[in-house]
């Protein structure tokens, strides 16, 4: 790793240099992304269509879950601040 300033670092960046040299990839973080681990329970009908779905989509069971809430998810915090929250 080569040490930089944050205004070389910058300039590299926004030259479109590679400044994949400057970074530490075994200290990055990503805010929010940590994983815990939850257990759920299904109904058996509904782990069936999703195996049925994830198979014809070529993915695992959990991916297709964590994509469909995270889309919910998302769909909820837009209508949310569409709500202006002004109550």
């Amino acid at each position: 790793m080569k040490k930089v300033t944050a205004k070389q670092f910058d300039a590299a960046f926004d030259k479109g240099e590679d400044v994949m040299d400057f970074l530490d990839m075994s200290t990055i973080r990503r805010p929010k992304q940590q994983l815990k681990r939850v257990n759920v329970d299904f109904p058996v009908w509904m782990i069936e269509r999703l195996d049925r779905e994830a198979k014809h989509l070529g993915v695992t069971r959990q991916s297709i879950i964590k994509v469909w809430l995270a889309e919910r998810l998302e769909r909820s915090a837009s209508t949310e601040a569409g709500q202006g929250g002004g109550g």
